[in-house]
């Protein structure tokens, strides 16, 4: 899945096979110039790399600890207390892959970065502009989809699925990211600082009453203060 970093609604989506690699993914993703793409090493693809590099696609990756590299030149070196975050090390460095029986080479940066709590991350990068601690504060910013996914499984009905077969899961985790969207709207626009379990479950309770939801979830009081609605109808999840 492809998730705006802003909005944390997804943008794009495949379903595959678990046997299927996750970096065949990467070449269906369609971003404009000058985009930030931010994914963890599963990813790991260096002729995809090179493709973005290119057309100006900046990605940030965390690098694998087999990673074959050459070191072209140290930016900087220091050493920190182990509860102090901060840049450890900034590298440039190239790394080769084959294609059609040819030596491709790519030009990368590499950040060595220590947490809070003394962990260590290795990331690297195709972006020369921003600074280090950027880069790692931009690949801080990929936890945004697991907490997505949590929200989803916690949420929605996708810790079992009603079927077994293909198109049934296909089915199910659709319908799953459009109430995960449509919610997401109308919290929006409510602009209520109710959790989004909240809305989920107001929706759940009130799905076949007749209340205004979008009313419902603004409404401060304890005591339900009646809307009036025009013409007897159902109201719309989202006014104008």
């Amino acid at each position: 899945m492809l998730i705006d970093a802003v909005q944390c609604v997804g943008k794009f989506m495949k379903i595959t096979a678990a046997k299927m690699h996750d970096k065949n993914f990467l070449s269906e993703i369609q971003v404009p110039q000058f985009s930030m793409l931010v994914f963890d090493k599963a990813y790991n693809y260096y002729k995809q790399f090179n493709e973005w590099t290119g057309k100006k696609i900046y990605f940030f990756t965390r690098q694998k600890s087999n990673a074959v590299y050459a070191i072209l030149k140290t930016i900087s070196e220091t050493t920190l207390p182990k509860k102090q975050a901060g840049v450890l090390k900034e590298e440039e460095i190239e790394v080769t892959y084959k294609e059609k029986k040819a030596l491709i080479t790519l030009l990368l940066r590499r950040v060595c970065y220590q947490d809070e709590k003394g962990r260590l991350y290795v990331f690297i990068c195709n972006n020369f502009i921003i600074t280090a601690e950027e880069i790692a504060l931009i690949y801080k910013q990929r936890w945004v989809i697991e907490l997505l996914f949590k929200k989803m499984k916690q949420n929605f009905q996708l810790h079992y699925f009603y079927g077994e077969n293909e198109n049934a899961i296909r089915t199910q985790v659709w319908c799953t990211l459009i109430a995960q969207l449509l919610l997401t709207v109308l919290q929006k626009k409510a602009a209520v600082k109710k959790a989004f379990s909240t809305v989920a479950t107001l929706v759940r309770i009130h799905l076949v009453s007749m209340l205004d939801v979008y009313e419902l979830l603004k409404n401060t009081s304890r005591s339900w203060a009646k809307v009036k609605v025009k013409n007897d109808r159902q109201p719309s999840l989202f006014p104008k």
